[in-house]
C-alpha cells in the first residue's frame, strides 16, 4: 500500500459535520451484545459477557470528547457543556434509581455512567497524550481503590456509585477515560482506524495469553497466602448494626486476579479493551466501503439508551404477568441468538425512525431547562 493510499481520509471531509456510522455502529453493537448477554447466553456467544460493556463505556467517552469539541469549535461557551453534562447527569442517574427500584436481575450501571460524566469535566481540556497516561496509570490503580470501595462504600448509594466496586465508577474510569483520549484523535483518517487495530491486537494477545496460562496459578498462590490472615482463614461475622467502619466486609483482594465480566479487574478491563479497539479500527474502515452493513448497528446505536433500559422494563414487565423471561434459555434453542439479534435490531430501527429515541429526547428537553439554546 503506497504512502498515498495510507493517508487518505476514510470520510471525505464534506461529510464531517454528519454522525461518525462507526461510533453509533460500535454502540449498536455494544447494547445488542447485551440482550445476547441476558437473554441468549451461550458457549458460542460467551464472548459478549462484560465486553459489551466496556464497548458501551468506550463509545460513552469517546461521544464525550467529541461533544465537548464540537461546542468548542461553534463558540458555545464552556458553562453551556457543563450544565448539559450535569443535567444529563441528573436524568440518567434518576433512571438509574428507577430501574433499581425494578429490583430486575441484571447488573445496573447508569447511576456509574452519570458519575463518570460529572467526573470528567475536570479532564475535558487535557490532550489525548495526557488522557491516555492517565487512563494507563488508572488501569494499574482503579482495581484496588474499587475493592477498597466495595467494602466501605458497598452500603450507601452516592458514594457506592463512584468507588463501590466493580460496578462503580472508578472501575470503569480507565475504558472511559481511554474513550476520551480516542474522542480527540482524528477518527476519519485510515492510520487512525489501523492505529486501534494494531494498539488493540498488541493489548488483547499478551493480556489473554497471561489470563489463561499464568493468571490462575497467581490467584491461587495469592489466595494461599491471603488465608494466612485471620480475617479471611475465619471471616468474622459482621455487625450490620455496628458503627461504620465496623459495619464493612474484608476487601477482596483476591478479585485482583479475576478476568471474569463485571469483576473489575485490571485483565479483565485490558483484554476487554484490546477487543473493542480492534472492533472500532474494523468498523471504520468498514464505514467508508460497506456503510450499508453498519446502518442496521447504527440506527440501534442511535437509541442506545433508550434499548438500554427497555431489557429492565421487558423483564419486571413479564414477571408481573407471571413469565419469567430470564429463565427460559433462548440460547440453547438453535439460532436462538440470532433471533435475539435480529429482535433486538428491529426495535432500534423502528424506534430510529423517531426523531429521536424516547429517552433520548427526552435528555434534550430535560437539559434545554439549564441552559439557553
Amino acid at each position: 500500500m503506497s504512502d498515498n493510499i495510507t493517508e487518505l481520509n476514510i470520510i471525505p471531509r464534506k461529510q464531517r459535520s454528519k454522525r461518525l456510522l462507526a461510533l453509533d455502529a460500535a454502540r449498536g453493537l455494544a447494547v445488542v451484545g447485551m440482550f445476547v448477554q441476558h437473554f441468549a447466553l451461550n458457549q458460542i456467544n460467551s464472548f459478549v459477557s462484560g465486553n459489551t460493556m466496556i464497548l458501551f463505556i468506550l463509545c460513552s467517552g469517546i461521544s464525550y470528547s467529541i461533544m465537548s469539541q464540537s461546542m468548542k469549535e461553534h463558540g458555545i461557551e464552556p458553562t453551556t457543556f457543563r450544565s448539559r453534562v450535569l443535567a444529563r447527569s441528573v436524568f440518567i442517574d434518576f433512571i438509574g434509581y428507577l430501574i433499581l427500584m425494578l429490583n430486575g436481575p441484571f447488573g445496573m450501571v447508569l447511576s456509574a455512567y452519570a458519575m463518570l460524566f460529572i467526573l470528567s469535566l475536570a479532564l475535558v481540556h487535557y490532550s489525548a497524550r495526557t488522557l491516555i497516561i492517565l487512563s494507563g496509570v488508572l488501569f494499574l490503580v482503579s482495581p484496588p481503590l474499587m475493592l477498597i470501595g466495595l467494602s466501605l462504600f458497598a452500603d450507601t448509594a452516592l458514594l457506592g456509585d463512584i468507588a463501590g466496586g466493580p460496578l462503580s465508577a472508578l472501575a470503569w474510569a480507565p475504558v472511559f477515560i481511554a474513550g476520551m483520549a480516542i474522542g480527540k484523535m482524528d477518527l476519519y483518517k485510515f492510520k487512525t482506524a489501523i492505529k486501534f487495530v494494531v494498539t488493540g491486537l498488541t493489548i488483547l494477545i499478551p493480556f489473554k495469553l497471561i489470563a489463561i496460562f499464568l493468571l490462575p496459578g497467581l490467584r491461587q498462590k495469592f489466595e494461599n497466602w491471603l488465608v494466612q490472615f485471620p480475617a479471611y482463614e475465619n471471616p468474622p461475622m459482621v455487625d450490620q448494626y455496628a458503627i461504620w467502619p465496623l459495619n464493612t466486609q474484608p476487601i477482596q483482594w483476591q478479585m485482583l486476579f479475576l478476568d471474569s465480566p463485571q469483576s473489575g479487574a485490571a485483565f479483565e478491563l485490558l483484554i476487554g479493551l484490546g477487543g473493542t479497539l480492534i472492533l472500532l479500527g474494523l468498523l471504520l474502515l468498514i464505514e467508508n466501503k460497506l456503510k450499508v452493513v453498519l446502518r442496521p448497528f447504527a440506527a440501534a446505536g442511535r437509541v442506545a439508551l433508550t434499548l438500554y433500559v427497555a431489557q429492565f422494563v421487558l423483564v419486571w414487565g413479564t414477571t408481573l404477568i407471571g413469565v419469567d423471561i430470564t429463565s427460559i434459555d433462548i440460547g440453547a434453542i438453535p439460532f436462538g441468538d440470532i433471533m435475539v439479534v435480529l429482535f433486538t435490531l428491529l426495535i432500534g430501527w423502528l424506534l430510529a425512525k423517531l426523531p429521536n429515541g424516547p429517552l433520548e429526547s427526552a435528555i434534550r428537553r430535560f437539559e434545554g431547562l439549564f441552559y439557553k439554546k
